[in-house]
């Protein structure tokens, strides 16, 4: 039976500042780095042993997979890293404060630009240094492909090749696959697996650093899914993501 599990990166110091993150490469708290380390004591206690792993290219998700699989005693297993499973592109609201963002903006508007489906932020110029374009580990891909901004729809048909081309022929031949990467990116994965509408996406928030287990048949439809661990838990940790643009700063 084809296992997948998600992992949503731990804590990154943005997470922390309350700021809008992105593709910027920020780290892991130690916070974050001890959120990995339980993450990857639940898949050890779960019997879990991957096959292959799968994460982006930014270093808290990268971080956040081997603290793991360090705990399982699987740092030996294959790990591919690729920008299409990146956070979300989150345009010129990178690097700002989401609850100053909110008292500018309104709660609503900003809500949209951060769980609606198919509205994307404010474009970042092409010209700001922060733009992909001139960061150097995209400079070997087509320049059509890196984005100034990205809505949940968009993540979606960036995330979806890698899963046709890499993730998904491992699971049809019977492998347990592990991919760590990011809210969104996993958020567009999740929304695909399930069918999920796109206005029920626009509620779902996945807690960091808490795997969340899919069983697969042979065509990978989802038979079963959940959160390893104490599901009050993954609840909580799902509602401090949702309160996230409210939170007054610190």
């Amino acid at each position: 039976m084809p296992t997948l599990v998600l992992l949503r990166h731990g804590q990154s110091q943005w997470n922390l500042d309350n700021r809008f993150t992105g593709w910027v490469d920020v780290d892991i708290t130690e916070a974050g780095r001890l959120e990995a380390v339980k993450a990857g004591q639940l898949m050890k206690d779960a019997g879990l042993r991957f096959d292959q792993a799968h994460t982006s290219v930014l270093k808290r998700a990268i971080r956040t997979l081997n603290s793991a699989l360090e705990v399982m005693d699987q740092l030996w297993i294959p790990v591919e890293k690729h920008w299409r499973l990146n956070e979300r592109h989150y345009g010129a609201l990178q690097g700002l404060d989401k609850a100053e963002t909110t008292a500018k903006h309104g709660e609503a508007q900003v809500k949209i630009w951060r769980r609606s489906y198919d509205v994307p932020p404010p474009a970042m110029d092409a010209k700001d240094p922060g733009h992909p374009a001139n960061d150097p580990r995209y400079a070997k891909l087509d320049a059509s492909c890196l984005p100034g901004t990205e809505s949940l729809a968009t993540t979606l048909d960036r995330v979806l090749p890698y899963w046709y081309d890499r993730i998904a022929p491992q699971l049809k031949a019977g492998q347990t696959v592990l991919v760590t990467a990011h809210g969104n990116s996993l958020r567009a994965l999740y929304k695909y697996l399930n069918d999920v509408s796109e206005s029920e996406i626009l509620e779902l928030n996945i807690p960091t650093a808490i795997p969340l287990r899919f069983e697969l048949d042979e065509t990978l439809k989802v038979k079963s899914f959940g959160y390893l661990g104490d599901p009050d838990a993954a609840r909580k940790a799902a509602e401090a993501v949702a309160n996230q643009a409210r939170a007054a700063k610190k």
